[in-house]
């Protein structure tokens, strides 16, 4: 097996269910009429709730829930109106869905924490950005086109807390795709002087250990810039496409122009798993093992179907893929997160290395940081030592920050 988890599907939720809890299903019909859902567990008598959302994956069972529930605090977990799919993703609209969660438990509770558990950390924080904003200077557009974020209610909250958060989903495949791709179309195209997986640039297959020359490793990351800069741009020339077959469609009605305006062109984008980090402990170091967070041979995996940003729309890639153009990055939207809050880093994560940490804490315009490390990977494993020392350093810091 070279999967990292027996049931990748099960990684975020719960061993046990929390005790003494009852569980209340939400629909909540964000203020552009989409839907999004919430799971609200409760004792009863709570004054503060801890708020957990995804832009794309399955929170509802989340594992922090039996933990925080027992210390005393509510848990709302929310699944975005995207949930599994990330191929359209738009993350400026997904901020609707946060605010949509937001406003529901600021009709239920005192104080209302945002807890940002891997990619929850950058969504929140962008949704900081624009909820902290002076007034009249939200965004007024995204890469699918209008949308006027000055338009909505979008609640404040009063804390933030950051689990294995990773300082954007377009920052971190911007240091895992595969830089060496010369043909986009083409899944095993490679520039051979460019191939983290090639010997001759310094991979060894496990046991062994592999070692990038710096020279190689400057070579490769100024070439993985290059690619996402490739599909920017390719991406930019798809939706321009359509918004000139809009336009002609407006002054001409002809169908073929209809058509073409409605069309979308996905973007297939290969080789997602080639951080050189994965394979190459020295670098970036820290507890973690061998692998990425796919599994134990990313360079096998690599060329396989499962991966990120996988098949995308033109707009979902701008929005959240691109290291470059999407603005759900914490170097672009942390100076607004002045909120006090609370950093716990997996020192074994297979995703989330020390920089990535150190780029979030150092992007954040809070005062009040506190910090703190637990040895387990990018999920809480093994529970003993991430997963049940989270949930009482949260709960510590909650009650000291009452």
């Amino acid at each position: 097996m070279i999967g990292r988890y027996r049931n990748p599907y099960l990684t975020v939720e719960w061993s046990r269910p929390p005790a003494g809890a009852t569980c209340e299903p939400l629909t909540l019909i964000t203020a552009d009429d989409a839907v999004a859902g919430g799971w609200l567990y409760a004792r009863g008598g709570e004054d503060t709730v801890v708020c957990l959302m995804h832009p794309r994956a399955n929170f509802s069972r989340h594992y922090l829930v039996p933990g925080l529930v027992e210390r005393g605090f509510a848990v709302f977990c929310e699944n975005s109106r995207w949930l599994g799919n990330d191929s359209t993703l738009i993350h400026e609209r997904a901020l609707l869905d946060v605010a949509a969660g937001l406003k529901a438990m600021r009709e239920r509770y005192d104080r209302v924490v945002l807890c940002g558990n891997s990619g929850g950390g950058s969504l929140f924080t962008f949704y900081l950005d624009q909820a902290l904003a002076p007034e009249g200077e939200r965004l007024v557009e995204n890469a699918a086109g209008p949308l006027d974020l000055n338009r909505f209610e979008m609640p404040a909250a009063d804390a933030m807390i950051y689990l294995a958060a990773h300082a954007g989903e377009g920052h971190f495949l911007l240091h895992s795709i595969d830089a060496s791709v010369q043909d986009e179309s083409d899944p095993v195209s490679a520039d051979p002087a460019l191939d983290p997986y090639d010997p001759a640039n310094g991979f060894r297959e496990p046991p062994e250990e592999s070692r990038y020359a710096p020279e190689f490793l400057q070579r490769y990351r100024a070439a993985q810039r290059a690619r996402i800069e490739r599909i920017d741009a390719e991406a930019r020339r798809r939706l321009e496409r359509r918004r000139g077959a809009a336009r002609r469609w407006r002054e001409s009605g002809a169908p073929g122009d209809r058509r073409e305006a409605i069309a979308t062109r996905f973007l297939v984008v290969y080789r997602t798993d080639a951080d050189p980090r994965s394979v190459d402990l020295s670098l970036d170091p820290s507890d973690r093992d061998y692998g990425s967070l796919w599994g134990r041979r990313p360079d096998w995996i690599n060329y396989g179907p499962v991966g990120f940003a996988r098949v995308v729309s033109p707009e979902a890639w701008l929005s959240t893929w691109s290291g470059l153009s999407s603005r759900a990055e914490l170097v672009r939207t942390g100076a607004r997160m002045t909120l006090s809050c609370l950093h716990v880093a997996y020192t074994a994560d297979n995703a989330i290395h020390p920089s990535d940490a150190e780029t979030i804490v150092s992007s954040l315009g809070s005062r009040d940081v506190e910090r703190v490390t637990l040895r387990a990977d990018h999920y809480g494993f093994p529970e003993e030592a991430g997963r049940e020392p989270a949930a009482a350093a949260l709960g510590d810091w909650l009650r000291r920050r009452g």
